[in-house]
């Protein structure tokens, strides 16, 4: 059934007005949400970024299904983490089957690794996912129930190497997109060395059980290692005296996190070694990583991690000591800290002409030219569905764009074409059959103009220049205001040309 937000209507005590009471209004769903259009550009630079670090690594797009047999992340993740017990999103279909919609991404694509023998092609298979991911959380800043994740995993190699190269692809992720961030490094070592950790971590944390959260306390019978990841005040005091997980790694453990550290310092990446994180899933071994925000000391919103999971494909029924590492990034945390920082995110698309008209002739003629630079791949833009130059015009300027089309019946009669520089203000007439060289020439030149613009000399040596944002508009204000006498002659239109569909001019 949908839910329904009522919505109240009657005046309050102070006389404003409320919505009636009964109406009620369609929302979303606890802890989902809209990404609107104005605040894609955020996304797309993400998406960007991650599609380029995973071509320039050489790993593979792949895509699982949303939707996985519940006992894919009841085995592979742990049937005691929080993520199975509390958090997934499981249920039984029509047809009698346990499903449940995927809360991460590696235990799927080890699933896919194993049943389609991806095992026999070359080692390590190099996978790169985005899409989202699903976990009946609390909702909270910068955590929502649909969230998004992108990662990358690297299957049948345990080379140390491949670590600390995924660890750098993570920390170049954030870099291009301007975050700054510091990556948090530690081994749990294999399960055999870790087991003798957690019976030293219960010892410590037994005569404190009282003085835990509840969550802890059922850790400390469940999953012991978690009991380090809690972020609540009242256990975080216990962290610093409790054992070192690095004081119980066996000889092979140490040498391989030995090696990684090698590599990371050989790359100066800045990293810091902490013993205190230990993820929240099962599944993983040996070398683990969070990135932390530099503003973020004590990593309450980690914008990724990963690790490595020597075991997991074994565990889906796989190849025996079957390696792996990889990591995921929260594609909502870098876009909240994207806005946080106010970093300065290219629009998706900008275009760079528009293409305006007057008239029905004029308009046939238009979706032409708009369809034939849009083929060439020109960034153009327009407003069919207006008949009102004016409207169009000021369209175009609060795209920005450098150059307007303009043709109206006149020019049509012609055969020619109105350019507008729109920056300028400067109007030419170019033949109507030579429009795509001439604006190609045109843009040419701009996007040299600027190049030479961005290596010239210092604020200092330059000329007073009007604002540009200032020019634009007085331009277009003079434009408009000669327009409203000289259209008639321009046009040949007449009085005609201003009633009809042009009666909001």
């Amino acid at each position: 059934m949908s839910r329904l937000k009522k919505i109240e209507t009657d005046k309050d005590s102070s006389g404003v007005k409320k919505p009636r009471k009964g109406r009620k209004e369609m929302i979303n769903v606890t802890g989902m949400r809209d990404i609107l259009p104005q605040d894609q550009k955020y996304w797309q630079a993400v998406s960007k970024v991650a599609e380029k670090v995973a071509d320039d690594y050489g790993y593979g797009r792949i895509e699982t299904p949303i939707l996985e047999y519940t006992e894919v992340f009841a085995r592979g993740i742990g049937k005691q983490t929080d993520i199975v017990e509390k958090e997934m999103y499981a249920f039984e279909d029509s047809g009698g089957d346990n499903l449940a919609m995927r809360p991460e991404g590696t235990a799927a694509i080890i699933r896919s690794y194993i049943q389609h023998g991806m095992i026999n092609q070359i080692q390590p298979v190099k996978l790169f996912y985005a899409g989202p991911m699903f976990r009946h959380d609390k909702p909270q800043s910068g955590r929502y129930r649909q969230f998004y994740q992108f990662g990358y995993e690297a299957i049948g190699e345990p080379n140390p190497a491949l670590d600390a190269q995924l660890i750098l692809m993570g920390w170049n992720c954030l870099n291009e997109l301007g975050l700054e961030s510091v990556v948090q490094v530690n081994s749990i070592g294999c399960p055999t060395c870790r087991e003798e950790f957690k019976k030293a971590l219960v010892k410590y944390y037994k005569p404190k059980t009282k003085q835990l959260c509840e969550s802890c306390q059922r850790r400390l019978i469940k999953n012991p290692l978690r009991l380090l990841d809690c972020k609540e005040e009242g256990c975080q005091k216990f962290k610093d005296g409790a054992p070192q997980i690095l004081d119980y790694l066996d000889e092979e453990c140490k040498k391989h996190f030995m090696k990684v550290l090698e590599y990371l310092d050989e790359l100066d990446l800045p990293y810091v070694l902490n013993s205190q994180i230990v993820r929240g899933l099962d599944y993983y071994t040996r070398t683990i990583f969070e990135y932390w925000s530099n503003d973020d000391s004590e990593g309450k919103s980690a914008m990724g991690g990963g690790g490595r999971y020597d075991g997991l494909a074994e565990i889906l029924g796989g190849r025996e000591n079957t390696p792996g590492v990889g990591f995921s990034m929260g594609m909502d945390r870098i876009v909240s800290k994207l806005r946080e920082k106010e970093i300065n995110v290219t629009e998706t698309y900008q275009p760079e002409i528009f293409v305006a008209q007057l008239g029905e002739s004029a308009k046939k003629k238009t979706f032409v030219v708009y369809e034939k630079l849009r083929k060439k791949g020109f960034k153009v833009a327009q407003a069919f569905y207006k008949d009102n130059l004016k409207t169009q015009l000021e369209l175009a300027n609060k795209l920005k764009v450098k150059f307007t089309l303009i043709l109206g019946q006149k020019e049509v009669g012609e055969g020619t074409i109105l350019v507008r520089d729109m920056e300028g203000g400067i109007q030419e007439v170019v033949d109507f059959n030579k429009i795509e060289n001439d604006i190609a020439k045109r843009l040419d030149k701009w996007h040299q103009q600027k190049l030479e613009k961005f290596t010239a000399p210092e604020e200092g040596d330059m000329p007073e220049v009007r604002p540009k944002g200032e020019k634009r508009a007085k331009d277009l204000e003079d434009f408009n205001d000669e327009a409203d006498s000289n259209f008639e002659g321009a046009y040949g239109g007449g009085d005609a040309m201003f009633s009809g569909d042009n009666e909001d001019y």
